[in-house]
């Protein structure tokens, strides 16, 4: 086989899903990698390169896993099952200090030009985007308008058009143009986003944004606590 058949690329891959994680690996088309890691239906969010460095062999990825595991053997996922332990390509490290770790190689080698980093655009931006609203919503739990001091019968406003305004029926619905709903599906309606999208962001109550409105009563609480 010839040496241009083996180059291709050190990656590194990003994912909302596993925003604790990198995958580091070795592709000779990035392209067909990320579709082949992207077709599963499990994952959430798709992969993202965050960054390439070009190689002329395909075992560079393994030298690359074996300099990671000498510095901290802890940070790559191992796992057993059914018996068996399986090693995995996913390292608990932040894209930066991945691309740190290439970045240093390269300099070391005289093959800055080699190495290159990706900047995110389209649905990249809005997966990361739509992951942290998730999270944030599973880290405080659900909003509710009691707990912000926003009684029954109240309006709030759509943060776009102010004309447009809903009213407070229960602790966590609203009524508009006669439906009852959520203030994340409405808010979802009114920008005519396909994904689901953190609704109190795009709501006011009395010119204060909702999550402004639970950021100040979250804090005189701690406060008080």
């Amino acid at each position: 086989m010839s040496t241009e058949k083996k180059a291709g690329v050190i990656y590194i891959l990003t994912n909302p899903s596993f925003p604790d994680y990198v995958k580091i690996g070795y592709a000779h088309n990035i392209e067909r990698r990320l579709r082949q890691l992207n077709r599963s239906e499990t994952i959430p969010f798709a992969f993202r390169v965050y960054a390439v460095y070009r190689v002329e062999s395909e075992l560079t990825d393994k030298e690359l896993h074996k300099l990671i595991d000498k510095l901290n053997p802890d940070l790559r996922t191992i796992e057993n099952f059914d018996g068996r332990e399986r090693v995995k390509e996913f390292y608990a490290m932040s894209a930066e200090d991945a691309y740190g770790l290439l970045e240093c190689i390269a300099k070391i080698s005289g093959t800055e030009e080699r190495l290159q980093r990706l900047t995110p655009e389209g649905h990249e931006i809005l997966d990361e985007q739509i992951a942290n609203e998730v999270r944030e919503v599973a880290r405080r739990g659900p909003f509710r308008f009691s707990e912000c001091n926003i009684p029954v019968g109240s309006e709030i406003a759509f943060i776009e058009d102010e004309s447009i305004k809903a009213v407070v029926v229960d602790d966590r619905r609203i009524e508009f143009d006669g439906e009852t709903t959520s203030v994340s599906a409405l808010a979802q309606k009114l920008k005519g986003f396909e994904h689901p999208v953190q609704g109190t962001l795009w709501f006011t109550y009395q010119g204060e944004k909702l999550t402004d409105i639970r950021d100040r009563v979250e804090a005189a609480q701690n406060r008080g606590a």
